[in-house]
């Protein structure tokens, strides 16, 4: 049996949900084998399809490019943090929730190293599939300065939607700083530690500040920006 045979998904799958995503998945698996060994430009649709076990016709009903194929589980992943921003208790603190559910970018690309680490390489040297990139990256901002911005305006902070957005950056940066990171590492690094690490630096960042608490620091224009930060910090947390 041949591996293209051992790998092929029945045509069939594809009738149900969990069996589009089935195929989704087997079709970007084709493409980053093909496109790491024969090279992403050599490397076309047919061939892509043939090593998936369906036909030029599937891939299109799935994919509009072969740069889109590298990123099969792009939409799956917006849609459970749209879904995870629904459920979401209101009383937690927004910036919290927008950091928890954003983890789940993390958990897909853990979940397949060997897929993560190839598609790793061929961004960082294929520049529409870099682009692509970057593109996903933005829609993931954008759906976590929806949902931040929703929440804000609730709390009848004026506001919103500039801190909902410098909010959503930050979370993205902390996230891909995480990823990056695990990747360069080959998946060695314990990518759960590094996201609590950046995580809690960002939710420290924006913590809401009790407006009736007033904090007096007495400092030499001296002082190093470093210090200044660290002991109005420290004042900060001793008046909570």
């Amino acid at each position: 049996m041949t591996e293209s045979q051992r790998r092929a998904p029945a045509t069939r799958v594809g009738a149900t949900p969990a069996g589009r995503r089935q195929l989704r998945r087997a079709l970007s698996s084709a493409a980053v084998d093909l496109f790491v060994a024969n090279g992403y430009e050599a490397t076309t649709v047919d061939e892509i399809a043939a090593a998936a076990g369906v036909g030029r016709r599937t891939f299109f009903r799935y994919f509009d490019t072969k740069d889109d194929v590298l990123f099969a589980n792009h939409d799956e992943i917006v849609t459970e943090m749209e879904q995870a921003f629904e459920r979401a208790d209101p009383s937690r603190d927004p910036v919290e929730v927008a950091c928890s559910t954003v983890s789940l970018v993390l958990d897909y690309y853990a979940a397949d190293l060997d897929v993560s680490l190839k598609r790793f390489t061929l961004t960082r040297t294929v520049a529409s599939l870099r682009d692509k990139e970057v593109a996903t990256v933005d829609r993931y901002q954008r759906v976590l300065a929806r949902y931040l911005q929703t929440r804000f305006a609730e709390q009848g902070d004026e506001t919103a939607s500039l801190r909902a957005a410098v909010a959503a950056a930050a979370i993205a940066a902390a996230n891909n700083h995480v990823l990056r990171r695990w990747l360069r590492s080959g998946g060695k690094d314990d990518i759960a530690v590094s996201a609590a690490r950046a995580f809690a630096l960002v939710g420290e960042a924006f913590r809401p500040v009790n407006a009736e608490t007033t904090v007096v620091a007495v400092l030499s224009t001296a002082t190093p920006l470093p210090e200044v930060m660290a002991r109005l910090g420290a004042a900060f947390q001793d008046s909570d």
